[in-house]
């Protein structure tokens, strides 16, 4: 009979505990069951370890959550070619993208708002961006807030929740499609505006007003002094 202490010797050694390894083993449980399953009990056991281990290099799960997003922000790809307004455009889509790929991830990243290294880093190429298609410094800091918020916004209001959600219908297609019915049917003496305009309010492709929604929040923040 195997001796245990023969057993553990047979193991493949673990690498030491680390925030780095402890950050990409959330990732692989968010991509895969949800972010909101990736809690500190869950990462651990997933790590072989116990929870109080993971408290030396992160302080709680939101800490984690909040280290997951800046991590994945760190893989936005660089800008492409173009003008400096589509490039913008190019940038928050991706970020937007990459919210919506993980479940639970833009909605944490909504709550928490999260401001590691990479996030700092997508400020400054938003804020960058802004300043080389001449918009004043002063309304391209706060535009930059505005943009970014608008993009994790997006994410979260369309992306996949997890299974146990209280709202885990809510982008159901026969949820959206009930939705485009109460719209159509709507009561012209009750809301006139939106009967005459229906069609006009369900136009456009997801990817159409997204892009129009970028765009002019952009003419929005170009053309809007500060308050005094």
């Amino acid at each position: 009979m195997t001796s245990s202490v023969g057993s553990r010797r047979e193991r493949p050694a673990k690498p030491p505990l680390s925030r780095e390894w402890i950050i990409a083993e959330t990732i692989k449980i968010a991509q895969t069951e949800g972010l909101a399953k990736a809690t500190m009990r869950r990462v651990a056991n997933a790590l072989d370890t116990g929870p109080a281990s993971l408290y030396v290099y992160i302080a709680n799960t939101a800490e984690l959550h909040a280290a997951v997003t800046d991590e994945l922000t760190g893989t936005l790809p660089e800008d492409p070619e173009g003008t400096w307004a589509e490039r913008l455009e190019a940038l928050l889509g991706a970020y937007s993208h990459l919210l919506f790929s993980y479940p639970g991830l833009a909605r944490s990243a909504l709550q928490l708002r999260p401001m590691g290294p990479n996030t700092v880093k997508l400020f400054d190429r938003v804020l960058g961006l802004l300043l080389e298609g001449g918009v004043a410094a002063d309304r391209a800091a706060w535009g930059a807030d505005i943009l970014v918020q608008h993009a994790t916004a997006s994410a979260a209001e369309h992306s996949a929740p997890a299974p146990e959600d209280t709202y885990a219908g809510a982008f159901a297609p026969d949820v959206v499609a009930s939705i485009n019915k109460t719209i159509r049917e709507a009561d012209a003496r009750e809301v006139p505006h939106v009967a005459e305009h229906a069609d006009l309010l369900l136009s456009g492709t997801p990817e159409q007003r997204a892009s129009w929604a970028i765009r002019a929040l952009i003419a929005g923040i170009t053309a809007t002094p500060l308050p005094l």
